[in-house]
C-alpha cells in the first residue's frame, strides 16, 4: 500500500526532526484548514447534516487543537537522566538517560459523527504528528467528499513533509492497512461491534500492535433526592441527552433518580418540544430505531416519550437488567428510579466501563455521596460533579477514555494533550558518549527540552 510505504520511509526523519520544525509544519496545516473553513463547512454540511454552526466551533475546536499540541511538542520526551552513581545501593548505579520516542507509522479510523475533530485532522492525527509519527487515515463512509478535500488541503500544506500523511478508503483497504507491517498502532472511534472486530485483528498479526479505541458508553448519571426536583436539572439533562441529536459518545444515556421526583415528567415536558432532527446517515438512524425498540422490549420498561423525535424509557431499580445498560446511539434516556441510594451502589459496580459518571446533588449531601465516589471512579474515566458530560474539554487534565468496553486502552485518553502519550514508546540509553546520543538526552541539549535529573 503505496501511503503506508511513503510513511514508514518518511518516519524516521519525522521523529528526529526538532520540536520547534514539527510544531511550524503542524501549525501550517491549522493555518490552511482554516483559511478553507467555509469551503469545508459546507461540503460537511452536505454530507453529515449536523449544521454550520455546530460544524464552524468543531472546526475551530480542530485547529486549536493542533496548535495546542504543537506547542507543547518538546515536552513530551520525558528525558529522565540518572548520573553514574558508583555508591548506589543496592549496587553501583550506571548511567541512564531515558526518554519517549515515535512508534511508528499510525493508523486511525476516522469517526462518523466529528467529521473534523476525530476525522482526517482530528485528534488521533494531531497527537501522532506531535509524537513523530506519520500517520495513514482510513476515511469514513459517512464524509468522504469532506476526507478528501482536507486531505487535499492537508498534503499542500505539509509541503516536503507531505509523506507524513496519507488517505486510504474502504472496509477492506482498512483492513489491509491495519494488518500491514509497516504500521505499529492504531486508533480507532465508533461502535462496539467494529472497533472489536478490528482490535482482534490488531492483536492476532504476527507482531501485534497497540489498538487504541473509544466504542461505546451510556455515560450514567446519578442524582440525589435533593437534587432530583430540579427544573434547572431536568432541562439540563434534556439538553445534553439531545445534543448532537444524541450521535455524541458523551450523550447521557441511563439516569438514576430516587422514586417519587418529578424529574421524569419534568425532562419529558421538555422532550416532546423537541423535533425529530436527521441522524448523519441511514444506518445509524436504523440502528437507533432497532436500539430503541430492544430496549422498550425489557420487561418492567415504560416508555415516557415515543418517537418520532427523543425518546425517553423508565424502569423501576427492581427490574433493571444489564441489557438496560446498552448504549443505542441517538436520543434515547433510560431513567432508573430507586428508593435508597445504598441500593445503586451494586448496579453501578456491575456496569461495564464507561467514558463518563455524573453525579447531580445538593452541598449537604456530600456525605452520601462518599460512598459513590470510589464506585465511579472504578466504573469510567472522568468523573462529573454536576454539569454534563457532553463538553469535553482539550486540554492537559482532560481524561475522555475508560475501562473497557468504553475503551481498548484504559490508560489512555484520545482529548488534551495526554492524548500524544498513546505514540510514544520509551528508550533508555547506558552509558553511551553524550555526542553520540539522539538529541534531547545530550548534554548540551540543543532542543532545550525539559531534562530530569538523579
Amino acid at each position: 500500500m503505496k501511503e503506508i510505504e511513503r510513511a514508514a520511509q518518511i518516519a524516521g526523519a519525522w521523529a528526529a526532526v526538532s520540536p520547534t520544525t514539527r510544531a511550524e509544519v503542524i501549525t501550517g496545516v491549522a493555518d490552511a484548514l482554516d483559511a478553507a473553513g467555509l469551503s469545508l463547512i459546507e461540503i460537511a454540511d452536505a454530507e453529515t447534516r449536523l449544521g454550520t454552526a455546530r460544524l464552524t466551533g468543531e472546526l475551530a475546536r480542530t485547529t486549536f487543537q493542533l496548535r495546542l499540541l504543537a506547542a507543547r511538542s518538546g515536552a513530551y520526551y520525558d528525558v529522565r537522566i540518572d548520573r553514574a552513581d558508583p555508591s548506589w545501593p543496592p549496587g553501583p548505579r550506571p548511567e541512564l538517560r531515558r526518554y519517549r520516542t515515535a512508534v511508528g507509522p499510525v493508523l486511525v479510523f476516522a469517526a462518523s459523527n466529528f467529521p473534523f475533530a476525530f476525522s482526517v485532522a482530528g485528534g488521533d492525527t494531531a497527537s501522532a504528528w506531535v509524537a513523530g509519527c506519520p500517520v495513514v487515515v482510513k476515511a469514513h463512509p459517512g464524509h468522504p467528499e469532506l476526507s478528501r478535500r482536507a486531505a487535499a488541503i492537508i498534503g499542500e500544506a505539509l509541503g516536503p513533509w507531505g509523506d507524513i500523511f496519507g488517505l486510504v478508503e474502504g472496509e477492506a483497504v482498512g483492513v489491509e492497512a491495519l494488518r500491514h507491517p509497516a504500521i505499529a498502532a492504531a486508533a480507532f472511534t465508533g461502535s462496539v461491534a467494529g472497533g472489536l472486530a478490528l482490535a482482534r485483528i490488531a492483536a492476532e498479526r504476527p507482531v501485534p500492535i497497540p489498538f487504541h479505541g473509544e466504542l461505546g458508553s451510556v455515560n450514567p448519571v446519578i442524582v440525589l433526592p435533593g437534587a432530583a426536583r430540579s427544573e434547572e436539572l431536568a432541562a439540563g439533562y434534556a439538553g445534553s441527552l439531545t445534543l448532537g441529536n444524541g450521535q455524541f459518545c458523551t450523550n447521557p444515556g441511563l439516569v438514576f433518580v430516587p422514586s417519587g421526583s418529578p424529574f421524569v415528567e419534568l425532562v419529558a415536558e421538555r422532550l416532546r418540544g423537541i423535533p425529530a432532527a436527521p441522524f448523519l446517515n441511514d444506518r445509524i438512524a436504523a440502528g437507533f430505531d432497532a436500539g430503541a425498540e430492544r430496549l422498550t422490549g425489557i420487561p418492567g420498561m415504560r416508555e415516557v416519550v415515543a418517537g418520532p423525535g427523543p425518546r425517553l424509557l423508565e424502569i423501576d431499580l427492581a427490574d433493571f437488567v444489564p441489557e438496560a445498560a446498552e448504549e443505542c446511539f441517538g436520543p434515547l434516556g433510560v431513567v432508573v428510579r430507586y428508593s435508597r441510594l445504598s441500593d445503586v451502589l451494586p448496579v453501578l459496580s456491575a456496569l461495564p466501563g464507561q467514558l463518563t459518571t455524573t453525579v447531580h446533588a445538593l452541598p449537604e449531601e456530600s456525605s452520601e455521596v462518599e460512598a459513590l465516589r470510589p464506585v465511579l471512579a472504578d466504573r469510567s474515566g472522568r468523573i462529573l460533579w454536576g454539569g454534563w458530560p457532553t463538553g469535553v474539554a482539550v486540554t492537559a487534565a482532560m481524561q475522555h477514555g475508560g475501562p473497557f468496553p468504553a475503551t481498548t486502552s484504559p490508560a489512555s485518553t484520545s482529548v488534551g494533550t495526554a492524548a500524544v502519550e498513546r505514540f510514544l514508546r520509551p528508550v533508555s540509553y547506558q552509558d553511551w558518549p553524550s555526542h553520540l546520543l539522539p538529541e534531547p538526552l545530550r548534554d548540551e541539549n540543543p532542543w532545550d527540552v525539559p531534562q530530569h535529573f538523579s
